[in-house]
């Protein structure tokens, strides 16, 4: 048990719960300016989030929240795109000689991508949004669009292991007709099929430090409940202002 991971594990799961900014946008930058290589990084979280994320899937399956349909058609495009990242930096000699380089190259530019989102969803989603037409019609009308973006968001998610949550919701919030409950949920089953396909990947070519992994989840399970908790009664726009600010800087630095 290394405390100090086990802290910053807490410290990371904290913001979470206060926030609700991924985890993922916090924790692979941190891992990375604290030393430890961007692959192992990015793999290591990929099995971080797979296990928190199954938690939040059960839940959200018994409380029938999930769009299923939704999250096949995006799993189709994403998880074959994902595995289709991770090869190429494994296997493409041109991409295997600089892969710890172009992932963090690509974890900077993921990284203010998704902090641009988040202060878009805090200014700008007040929970009114009008429905626009492309919302209007059937999911059976969208589904090549759908497989598309798990195309584009998957090989994002699969080079960086950021985006599962953030960037598929706001793709879901702004196409789909889905309630708060529906967005969370199909976002969250979609996320965890996706990040444990990336993870398998990963854990085959042994790149995951499992000891990381679970130091960090002891220190943020506890720290999400606690950060959960207090988000109540604390203000969450300018505590997501901070948190989307400090990721927009980390994605900065690694660019």
């Amino acid at each position: 048990m290394d405390w100090t991971i086990v802290l910053m594990g807490a410290f990371v799961g904290l913001l979470v719960g206060l926030t609700g900014v991924g985890g993922a946008a916090l924790l692979t930058p941190v891992l990375v300016f604290l030393g430890i290589q961007p692959t192992v990084a990015v793999a290591t979280d990929l099995f971080y989030n797979s296990i928190t994320k199954l938690f939040g899937s059960i839940q959200h399956i018994r409380q029938r929240t999930v769009q299923t349909s939704l999250v096949l058609y995006l799993a189709m495009g994403s998880v074959p795109s994902a595995i289709a990242a991770i090869l190429l930096l494994k296997y493409y000699p041109p991409l295997h000689g600089y892969q710890d380089a172009i992932i963090k190259h690509a974890l900077g530019i993921v990284l203010i991508i998704v902090a641009l989102v988040s202060l878009v969803k805090v200014w700008f989603d007040k929970g009114g949004a009008r429905t626009n037409r492309i919302q209007q019609k059937p999911l059976s009308e969208k589904k090549a669009l759908t497989i598309l973006i798990g195309v584009v968001l998957g090989f994002v998610v699969g080079l960086t292991s950021i985006g599962s949550g953030s960037l598929f919701a706001l793709a879901m919030m702004f196409l789909f007709r889905l309630t708060a409950a529906e967005l969370v949920g199909t976002d969250i089953v979609h996320a965890f099929l996706l990040v444990t396909a990336a993870g398998l990947m990963h854990a085959g070519f042994g790149t995951i430090n499992y000891a990381l992994a679970f130091n960090l989840l002891a220190g943020s399970v506890p720290g999400v409940l606690v950060g959960s908790s207090l988000s109540a009664k604390l203000p969450s726009t300018p505590l997501r202002t901070v948190m989307a600010t400090i990721i927009l800087i980390s994605g900065i630095k690694l660019i």
